[in-house]
């Protein structure tokens, strides 16, 4: 019982760390909570410092969402304890303790928790984002279409309830985090990816 609550602790915790914030904060860059979007993401990342420094942020994000699920499983948990220790992660994100609750929009961050439940699942995620992404080059586009269909990636390869009702909490989550940018993909006003 106590491992369980640490780890869920531990997983919240280190979602939390701002892979965003720390990113800019090193490399000299404005905080991104104040330029862009003001969303602490990769996205906003890319904008304010380029791909170096968003490449940093994503890796960060997914990281901190893929560890504390792989120590549940190491640890050979139950399938309610590591899908509370994903979504511990994942809400660490949103809502980080290290920064007055100010956090991202969660898509790194629930990719790399979808790696730690099944790496097939996550491989699927992501390989959505990335078609979609080049097709209509609209990253929360990507993100939202990609992250709908994650449950049945998830349904398909481990039909596991616990899990399943993880990712979709956290996919409804997501969405309403989302919410601007649907509205501004309704009115057409979504900004899109630059470059080739």
């Amino acid at each position: 019982m106590i491992t369980d609550l640490l780890l869920i602790a531990g997983g919240y915790l280190l979602g939390s760390i701002s892979s965003a914030i720390l990113t800019c904060r090193l490399m000299g860059l404005p905080d991104p909570r104040g330029e862009g979007s003001g969303n602490p993401g990769a996205t906003n990342v890319l904008r304010i410092g380029g791909k170096k420094a968003a490449a940093l942020t994503l890796l960060g994000d997914m990281l901190k969402g893929l560890l504390p699920v792989l120590l549940a499983r190491a640890l050979e948990v139950d399938a309610t304890v590591l899908a509370a220790t994903g979504v511990a992660a994942f809400l660490g994100h949103l809502y980080p303790l290290f920064f007055g609750f100010r956090g991202g929009k969660g898509v790194a961050t629930m990719l790399g928790v979808l790696l730690g439940f099944h790496w097939q699942v996550g491989l699927l995620t992501i390989a959505t984002w990335l078609i979609i992404a080049r097709v209509f080059r609209i990253s929360s586009l990507a993100a939202l279409l990609s992250i709908l269909l994650s449950p049945l990636y998830l349904w398909w390869r481990l039909p596991q309830p616990a899990l399943l009702a993880a990712v979709v909490f956290m996919a409804l989550l997501l969405f309403w985090r989302h919410r601007s940018n649907i509205r501004n993909l309704i009115e057409g006003r979504e900004g899109r990816i630059r470059g080739g």
